[in-house]
C-alpha cells in the first residue's frame, strides 16, 4: 500500500548554511537550467529512470514523474556566510563556471546575498570573514537563525523549507559522550550556557529542527549524529540525514571496493591522494579539521569489506589517506589511488586510479537530490533518519545498533526500493527465479 504523501503546493525554501563554491554552483545550476540553457546532469531525482515491474514487461518513469518532488522552478534559495559577497560575485571569485555562461542569470544571482552567519574560529581555523552574527550566548544565536528563516518564508510566500549544511568541516570533536550531547534538555541547557564544544553546525541543525525543516548534513561534522539531535528531530518528526557528500574519490571507492569484495580478491593496502585548491582544500589544510574528513572517508571500506567475516582477505590491510591544499587547482580536485590486492595464490596486483574532479560541480545535484527528496519525506511524515539517502553520504549516519551501508550499489538498491514502497509499488530484489521455473 502506499504512503500518503502531501503534494508538493507551492514554492519551496532551500536553506544553505555555507554559501561557497557548492551553494553558488547549485544555485546558478539550477537557474540555468530553468531558463533552458543547461541539463541537470548528475541529478538522479532529475535525470534517472526507476524500474517498475517484472523484467518481461517493464515501465522506466523518470525519478521526477514517479514521485511527487518539488519542480525546479518552485526553488527558491537563501543561506548564511561569513563572507557577504552576493551570489554573482561568489560565482566568480569561486570559478567554478565560466563567466560567460552565468551571464544569463547575472541579475538572478546578483539579488541573492547571505544573511550573517554563526561562526567560531574555534571549529574552523584557517577561515575569517565579516558577515558573522553576534549573540550573548548560543540560544540566542539559534532564536536569530530561526528568525532569519522565518523571514524568508514570509519575504518570498514559501510553504515549505529544507536545509543542507555546505559550510566548513569543523574540527574533530573527540569529547561526544559528554552530558549535552546525550539528551535534548542537556544540549538545550549547553546553548544557554554558552558551552565551548557546541559547533556552529549544531545550532544551525537545531535551529531547523526546531522549526520542522528538513536538515542534511554535507559535512563529516558531527552534527546531528548524536542521541540528542536523533531525539530532537524523532520528537518534532523531522528528516535528517548525513554526513559528508559522496562526491570525488569516495565516489570512487564505494565503487570499485565492492567490485573487489564480490570477486573475492584479497587487498594489502589502499592509499588514497587528493590536492584540491578550493576554500574546503584550504580548511582542511589544519590538521584538526583534516581529522573530521579523514574519519569519515576512511570508515568507508570497513562496511564493504567486512573484516571480521573475511579476515584471510581484508583482516590487515593498510588504508592511508592524504588531503593537500593545492590553492593553483581551485575547485578542480585531483585524487589519487594506489590499490595492493591479492588473487588466486595470493599473487600480488595493483590498481591505479587518477580521477580528475570538480568538487563543486559533483556535490551540486548531491544537494539538489538531497533537498527535494528530504521534502518529500517530510511530506510523507517521516521522521528521524533517513538511511536510504545513504547513497550520497560518504558516512551514512543510521541507527547506532547497525552497520551503515557504504557499497554505492547496494545504497542505490536501498534507495530506489524506498521509492517503489512508499508508492506501493514491489521491490525489485534481481533473484529472477521466477523467469526460468515452469508456471503452475
Amino acid at each position: 500500500m502506499a504512503r500518503e504523501i502531501a503534494p508538493a503546493k507551492g514554492k519551496l525554501g532551500v536553506l544553505l548554511p555555507g554559501m561557497g563554491a557548492v551553494s553558488w554552483t547549485l544555485i546558478a545550476g539550477v537557474l540555468l537550467v530553468n531558463a533552458g540553457h543547461s541539463q541537470p546532469i548528475g541529478s538522479v531525482t532529475q535525470m534517472s529512470r526507476i524500474r517498475l515491474g517484472k523484467r518481461d514487461n517493464p515501465q522506466y518513469p523518470f525519478i521526477k514523474d514517479f514521485v511527487p518532488l518539488s519542480s525546479l522552478n518552485d526553488l527558491v534559495f537563501g543561506g548564511w556566510d561569513i563572507y557577504d559577497d552576493n551570489c554573482y560575485q561568489a560565482a566568480l571569485a569561486c570559478g567554478v563556471i565560466d563567466k560567460q555562461k552565468l551571464e544569463p542569470i547575472r541579475k538572478q544571482l546578483e539579488d541573492i546575498k547571505p544573511w550573517s552567519a554563526v561562526f567560531d574560529p574555534a571549529f574552523v581555523k584557517n577561515l575569517s570573514g565579516p558577515n558573522v552574527k553576534q549573540a550573548p550566548n548560543k540560544m540566542k544565536l539559534a532564536e536569530m537563525l530561526m528568525q532569519d528563516m522565518e523571514d524568508f518564508k514570509k519575504q518570498h510566500g514559501l510553504e515549505r523549507l529544507v536545509m543542507c549544511w555546505c559550510g566548513s568541516t569543523e574540527v574533530y570533536q573527540e569529547d561526544m559522550g559528554h552530558e549535552a550531547f546525550q539528551t535534548i534538555e542537556g544540549f538545550e541547557k549547553a546553548l544557554k550556557d554558552n558551552l565551548a564544544i557546541i559547533p556552529p553546525s549544531m545550532i544551525y541543525a537545531y535551529a531547523a529542527i526546531r522549526m520542522g525543516i528538513p536538515f542534511a548534513n554535507g559535512s563529516p561534522n558531527q552534527t546531528i549524529d548524536h542521541p540528542a539531535m536523533v531525539e530532537l528531530a524523532l520528537k518534532y518528526n523531522v528528516a535528517i540525514a548525513g554526513k559528508d557528500f559522496k562526491t570525488g574519490q569516495t565516489l570512487m571507492k564505494t565503487i570499485v571496493a565492492p567490485g573487489l569484495k564480490a570477486r573475492m580478491l584479497g587487498l594489502d593496502g589502499w592509499f588514497s591522494s587528493n590536492i584540491l585548491g578550493n576554500r574546503d582544500g584550504e580548511v582542511l589544510d589544519d590538521p584538526d579539521s583534516f581529522r573530521s574528513k579523514e574519519v569519515s572517508k576512511g570508515s568507508v571500506l570497513n562496511s564493504i569489506f567486512q573484516d571480521d567475516l573475511y579476515p584471510e582477505l581484508y583482516g590487515d590491510y593498510y588504508h592511508k589517506i592524504r588531503i593537500e591544499y593545492y590553492p593553483p587547482r581551485g575547485d578542480a580536485k585531483e585524487g589519487w589511488d594506489n590499490i595492493d590486492i591479492q588473487g588466486w595464490l595470493g599473487q600480488k596486483m595493483q590498481l591505479k586510479i587518477n580521477f580528475l574532479c570538480r568538487d563543486s560541480i559533483l556535490a551540486a545535484p548531491v544537494v539538489l537530490d538531497l533537498v527535494l527528496f528530504l521534502d518529500m519525506a517530510s511530506r510523507a511524515g517521516m521522521g528521524g533518519i533517513q538511511e536510504w539517502l545513504s547513497f550520497y553520504f560518504k558516512s551514512p549516519q543510521c541507527r547506532p545498533d547497525l552497520q551503515p551501508v557504504n557499497s554505492l550499489f547496494d545504497q542505490d538498491e536501498k534507495m530506489r526500493n524506498t521509492l517503489r514502497i512508499l508508492m506501493g509499488e514491489k521491490v525489485i530484489d534481481h533473484s529472477g527465479l521466477d523467469y526460468y521455473e515452469p508456471k503452475c
